[in-house]
């Protein structure tokens, strides 16, 4: 299904998926866009924050008002559609910044589906949100609406005696502004950064204790079903590595779809830094985190691919609302391996459509590394 900055709420929140950080003073971003040299790019974060030396914020900021009058201008010379565009978000350093940089975009605040507040407390989060809030509430009907992505990445939220506290204080803000929210993303980064950590390219970020811990409790509080919010991987940072243990990643995944192929497509794929990723998203997913923050394109192809529905996570999903009627509590799989129970399957069923309608459903014989070969037939 495609979609724009102008699609419904929950659909956004989700398709979000691998979101490419830039930072601000790069001077071809609309050349890369016109041009699609990023290939399955389908969301950006031009970044004003970390990416940005202190000494460069006007730069900075100048440098993407540049870029995006220039995007602006191709879409009004009909060089590209709208609708040609990923899902754009600026992160922006403080309140202060946000309302200035809307201020400059003008008429071309309609190319951005939303701004990422860094840092986020609950005291900043109000100011931030209510700056989009009053923005949208004054818009026109025929003018998208913007989104904030808060990512929780203070020491409040990774110290364990303030944890609790400050989580819930955050969560009384985006309750509030729930309208305004897309997702919650968490900065694994400047967690670690408090305990002198730094993952390994063959580590995930479950692999570190405190952070583990901590995104455990953010799930817990942010993640409840039905009406809980999407939340967001922490960034992947590797993109060459040297490899310390054995990559974990199965030959026979890539046998199975590829054949004599796929020893040398899993060789192309899969190296020091791939696999680390690769569990990383695996994990994200079974801890109920959709949306991955990543600094290469090279990441963008295998995050989106894992994303995309198995035929067996399908029709488990879909048999599951089918028979949501009161008159069965519990049945096997169409695939005669496994128990689905109606009532404590049904939110991770409605997730599960909602991931299909965004990343597609594969093929019964299909599986994510099929994707890599980029064969439209491995879809349903």
């Amino acid at each position: 299904m495609s979609f724009d900055n102008n699609s419904e709420k929950e659909m956004l929140a989700h398709a979000v998926g691998a979101a490419l950080y830039m930072p601000a003073t790069r001077q071809t971003i609309a050349e890369d866009l016109l041009m699609g040299k990023i290939e399955g790019l389908v969301s950006m974060v031009i970044d004003l924050e970390d990416a940005i030396g202190d000494y460069q914020i006007d730069i900075a900021e100048d440098s993407l008002v540049q870029q995006l009058f220039r995007i602006a201008s191709y879409i009004e010379n009909g060089l590209m559609s709208l609708h040609q565009l990923p899902l754009i978000f600026i992160r922006v350093r403080t309140s202060e910044q946000l309302q200035r940089v809307m201020d400059k975009l003008e008429e071309s605040l309609e190319l951005i589906t939303g701004f990422v507040f860094p840092k986020f407390s609950a005291h900043s989060g109000v100011s931030y949100f209510e700056i989009i809030d009053h923005y949208n509430r004054n818009q026109a009907n025929n003018r998208p609406v913007l989104y904030g992505m808060p990512i929780l990445e203070t020491s409040d939220v990774i110290f364990k005696e303030s944890r609790l506290k400050a989580l819930l204080e955050i969560k009384s803000v985006l309750d509030l502004y729930s309208d305004c929210v897309l997702n919650v993303r968490i900065g694994a980064t400047d967690f670690s950064s408090l305990f002198g950590l730094r993952r390994s390219a063959d580590m995930t970020i479950y692999d570190i204790g405190p952070i583990r811990d901590c995104m455990a409790d953010i799930v817990n509080l942010f993640g409840r079903m039905p009406d809980g919010q999407v939340i967001s991987g922490p960034v992947w940072e590797y993109f060459k590595s040297d490899r310390v243990f054995k990559s974990q990643l199965r030959e026979s995944p890539f046998k199975e779809t590829m054949g004599s192929i796929g020893r040398k497509v899993r060789k192309e794929f899969i190296n020091g830094y791939m696999d680390g990723l690769l569990r990383e998203v695996v994990l994200d997913k079974e801890n109920g985190i959709i949306g991955k923050t990543i600094i290469h394109p090279t990441h963008i192809k295998p995050v989106q691919c894992l994303y995309a529905v198995t035929h067996e996570e399908y029709m488990d999903a879909t048999t599951i609302l089918a028979n949501n009627n009161g008159f069965l509590g519990v049945l096997k799989s169409q695939y005669s391996n496994k128990m689905n129970e109606i009532k404590p399957h049904l939110n991770w069923a409605r997730r599960i459509v909602i991931r299909s309608k965004i990343y597609g459903v594969l093929h019964e014989q299909h599986n994510f590394t099929s994707l890599l070969t980029q064969s439209e037939e491995v879809y349903v």
